[in-house]
């Protein structure tokens, strides 16, 4: 506050009153519900008044409307401030079959093709994605992704000669495995050719 007892102008905000703007007024609120739907924090109403280079109290109206809109139809999902900021989440009262939901996706079996990337990750560790890939000779992006968020796998780094991620077994891995250590995997020599056969196979790929 001012000694006048104004409140102090926010030059950043002022200019954004008249910014030019590039989101049609009547696609306002469907614009920020676009961008609530994908932050990952609670975000600024001048953070989105720039995004949308629209005036801050078309912004403040906008989400007014968004979370009056929500309340009316008792959505499942509600806009809070939060932080400094506004963010959309899920209603607390919906929150037990939103877990439980997650908890049944944990359980869900993985596909033949993440289980394979899992072993390669397993016994190679830690492995670049594309030596996953050249080992398995499919690409291995959408794998490796359900893996990291499954938590049984996670990047340690870089490769040194490659610069690509390094990625390893977790401690929830051990514990799905039912496994103490690595140094419980069962060992590959049974799975590996006769000895007359190893010429036709490059070392890496052993």
């Amino acid at each position: 506050m001012s000694e006048t007892g104004a409140e102090p102008i926010d030059e950043a905000e002022l200019l954004l009153d008249v910014a030019v703007s590039n989101v049609a007024p009547e696609q306002l609120t469907g614009a920020l519900e676009a961008i609530l739907f994908v932050v990952e924090a609670p975000v600024t109403v001048t953070a989105l008044a720039t995004a949308v280079q629209q005036p801050t109290g078309a912004v403040k109206q906008a989400l007014d409307a968004l979370r009056t809109s929500y309340d009316e139809r008792d959505a499942g999902i509600e806009l809070r401030d939060v932080a400094g900021g506004v963010r959309i989440y899920t209603r607390s009262e919906h929150a037990g079959a939103v877990e439980q939901f997650l908890h049944e996706g944990q359980r869900s079996r993985l596909t033949q093709a993440a289980l394979e990337t899992l072993a390669v990750i397993a016994y190679r560790q830690p492995v670049t994605r594309s030596r996953i890939s050249a080992i398995r000779g499919v690409n291995v992006d959408g794998v490796v992704r359900t893996l990291l968020a499954r938590g049984l796998i996670v990047e340690v780094g870089t490769d040194p000669d490659t610069g690509g991620g390094l990625f390893r077994t977790t401690d929830l891995f051990l514990e799905r495995m039912g496994l103490t250590s690595l140094d419980e995997l069962p060992s590959l020599a049974p799975l590996l050719p006769d000895v007359e056969g190893l010429d036709a196979f490059a070392p890496d790929d052993l």
